[in-house]
């Protein structure tokens, strides 16, 4: 069989590029939104684990973030998704793209957490201390000053984790979403041919991320030009 031929089965025959399509479309909306999620989680956790040191009330929730971050950070992103679909979220009503967004954003954001978390301590230490010798209190010095310097530092590493999740969301097909990477085996599965369905699909993850790749290499270089003026 030609190669034309086997993309016209794969593809053509029976609009089966459809569930490419779909398949596409739903990753991308489980990613983006798992992205939020995970980033307001991975911005209040990295400010307790940054403030509690110096509050004694925080320490309960320091407990918690640190069991949180060892928790999710230490066992596999399948084994997340199983649990909060077979155990934390049973209602046969709940959509299973529901289910994983929130597996895959609370995933992320043990991950988001230690990256701003990060971003934050790079700041320095200076920079509270003059919003506190001009009056402002801790907390808008935090917003207000060191937030915004913090995440001028890390969003190249906010970026690779969006890229990151991207790929994660590939195992969604295990609780019976038909992601990208299900279509293709869907469509393997009716062909019986497994090189044009997991190849173009395959493509198409290489696509995204060099995509993604080049546009955070582009900001980079615009953070680090406007560092030199």
């Amino acid at each position: 069989m030609s190669l034309w031929e086997q993309i016209q089965q794969n593809l053509i025959e029976g609009d089966r590029y459809m569930y490419i399509v779909k398949g596409l479309g739903l990753t991308l909306e489980i990613t983006v939104f798992a992205a939020i999620i995970g980033l307001v989680i991975g911005i209040l956790l990295a400010l307790i684990k940054v403030m509690a040191p110096d509050n004694k009330k925080m320490k309960p929730l320091d407990w918690f973030a640190s069991l949180y971050l060892t928790v999710v950070r230490g066992t596999p992103m399948v084994v997340q998704l199983f649990i909060m679909y077979y155990i934390v979220i049973t209602a046969p009503q709940v959509s299973k793209v529901f289910v994983a967004i929130i597996a895959f954003g609370i995933n992320s954001g043990a991950y988001v957490a230690e990256i701003v978390r990060a971003g934050i301590m790079s700041v320095d230490r200076g920079q509270m201390e003059a919003g506190r010798s001009l009056g402002l209190s801790k907390k808008t010095t935090m917003v207000k000053i060191i937030l915004p310097q913090a995440f001028k530092n890390i969003l190249p590493a906010l970026g690779n984790e969006f890229i990151t999740l991207i790929k994660e969301t590939s195992v969604a097909g295990f609780i019976g979403i038909q992601d990208l990477s299900k279509a293709g085996d869907v469509i393997r599965s009716q062909t019986q041919s497994p090189y044009i369905p997991l190849l173009m699909v395959a493509a198409i993850y290489l696509v995204i991320v060099i995509g993604l790749t080049t546009l955070l290499g582009r900001l980079e270089r615009r953070l680090r030009k406007s560092d030199m003026r």
